[in-house]
């Protein structure tokens, strides 16, 4: 008990705890009752009232009732509805909300419920099942048109409902848009994906100004006719304001139209609302200087709100950089199409997760069997296991807190990260057990075990670096698990490792 109390005391063990349980706090902080809800339909019923969170998956809004009857599984929530049938009115109740929506002709609500995580551990398609599409250009365009089209695209699958949606582009010597979608199909997207986008504004039912209007939509600011930042509600208010050119014809189309507009409480009597494949995303009041005006120069304000000032800037620059990338999409003069698609069974991916994770403890158990044989001292293998779960906890705590999806690249890569720890752990027993063992002994065995461990660190790091831009970016996991997994090794449950083997050598 004593050896124990005095490894307890130490600071890089103490440090090691900790991270230890903040790595746990973010795979397991919450409940997992109800069935989780992973997207909403497009024209359900409830298509226009629950936003689907695009956040870590225990955060998503769970279903946890249904009029009077709890809901604890993906049993209770279709059986109930069947007992309803179709078009009636039921009353949604949410660990957030509650709703009250009617059923379709066929007995559903829109929602695609999933068996609530039990963890905050995001699963690629490797591993959850899904969609993955290579999207190309029809022809050459410039880097930052494609940029502009993944950010649109980003927009429109998010606007459609669809949950874990990863948009990126790749450079190789062909340039991809790469679309991961868990629980779809690439036929399902194959609109969305595929459609350049229809863009309307429109003022009342009179359609005012049409994608090809859209010339050119300038940077932003705070505005500065406006007294800036200030109290609002409960809250601060901050507007943004961004300028747009338009077309000589949709000027006068607009200035017909807001000739007939009444004003009302300092702005004209309808709302510019704008549309992205006739689904409205956003919707201003005009002011009344622009009545009847043949104006190409139109300015678009937008108003971001917060607890604190600089929270309302950061959503005042978000929805302003959301509206003009939707403003820069109707237009985009580009066109892609599909150049490889693929489908992943969710079936296959629970399987392998949990051969995965069989596999691994077996390794761990193996390895600490074999060093126990090959040195003939078990008391050895006791930290070398904590050592060895420890990193692996922490690398998926690092992954569910930055919300990084893990795949099978990934997997590969925390086998990597495990067995460059364990090479490391092993030079640091041949060192401690060659020769007698004193202070000054000690800390020069130590400092030659380091010495070699740095080395091998540096090197792993510079070569798996390149691998997250190698296989069109599919091995971005691989590098982002090996380099987290080698970094908290050396810098954290190395030095761990060699202050327990301290202290049991005593």
């Amino acid at each position: 008990m004593g050896t124990i109390k005095e490894i307890l005391k130490n600071r890089k063990v103490q440090i090691l705890i900790i991270l230890l349980i903040i790595s746990l706090i973010a795979i397991w902080p919450f409940s997992k009752e109800g069935v989780s809800i992973r997207s909403v339909e497009k024209d359900s019923p409830a298509f226009n009232i629950i936003n689907v969170e695009k956040g870590r998956p225990m955060s998503f809004e769970r279903v946890i009732g249904l009029d009077n009857e709890e809901i604890h599984s993906l049993d209770d929530y279709y059986t109930y509805l069947k007992s309803i049938g179709a078009n009636s009115t039921v009353r949604v109740y949410t660990n957030k909300d509650s709703y009250k929506l009617t059923t379709d002709e066929s007995g559903e609500l829109g929602l695609e419920v999933v068996e609530s995580p039990s963890s905050n551990i995001r699963k690629g398609l490797d591993l959850e099942g899904g969609a993955r599409v290579f999207l190309s250009p029809i022809e050459e365009v410039e880097d930052s048109i494609v940029d502009d089209a993944v950010i649109s695209l980003k927009e429109r699958l998010n606007a459609f409902g669809l949950s874990n949606v990863v948009v990126r582009k790749i450079n190789t010597p062909t340039v991809y848009i790469v679309v991961e979608l868990a629980g779809t199909t690439p036929a399902e997207v194959k609109d969305l994906l595929l459609t350049q986008g229809k863009f309307e504004a429109k003022i009342g039912n009179e359609t005012v100004i049409r994608g090809s209007d859209v010339k050119s939509v300038g940077p932003g600011g705070i505005d500065q006719n406006s007294r800036g930042c200030g109290p609002s509600g409960s809250g601060v208010s901050c507007p943004y304001r961004f300028p747009l050119t338009i077309s000589r014809d949709a000027a006068e189309k607009f200035a017909f139209v807001t000739d007939n507009l009444s004003i009302v409480d300092g702005s004209l009597s309808e709302n510019i609302t704008f549309y992205l494949d006739d689904i409205e995303v956003s919707s201003f009041p005009i002011s009344p200087s622009l009545k009847g005006q043949v104006a190409q120069q139109v300015s678009v304000g937008v108003s971001g709100s917060g607890k604190s000032e600089s929270e309302a800037r950061e959503d005042g620059r978000s929805e302003m950089r959301r509206i003009q990338t939707i403003l820069k999409s109707g237009s985009l003069p580009i066109q892609l199409e599909i150049s490889q698609s693929e489908t992943i069974s969710p079936v296959l991916g629970e399987k392998f997760t949990r051969n995965a994770l069989l596999v691994g403890i077996l390794a761990i158990i193996t390895v600490g069997i074999i060093v126990g044989l090959i040195y003939r001292k078990f008391k050895i293998v006791i930290p070398m296991l904590i050592v060895m779960t420890s990193e692996i906890v922490i690398i998926l705590g690092v992954a569910a807190l930055i919300q990084w999806q893990l795949d099978l690249a990934a997997i590969a890569g925390i086998i990597i990260a495990a067995g460059t720890g364990v090479d490391d752990q092993i030079i640091i027993i041949s060192e401690i057990m060659r020769g007698e063992q004193t202070i000054h002994n000690w800390k020069e065995k130590m400092k030659k075990a380091f010495f070699i461990i740095m080395g091998s660190y540096l090197t792993t790091v510079v070569a798996v670096i390149p691998l997250a831009w190698a296989g069109a970016g599919l091995l971005k996991g691989f590098a982002f698990a090996t380099i987290v997994g080698v970094s908290v090794g050396v810098f954290v449950t190395r030095p761990v490792f060699a202050t327990m083997l301290e202290k049991l050598s005593k």
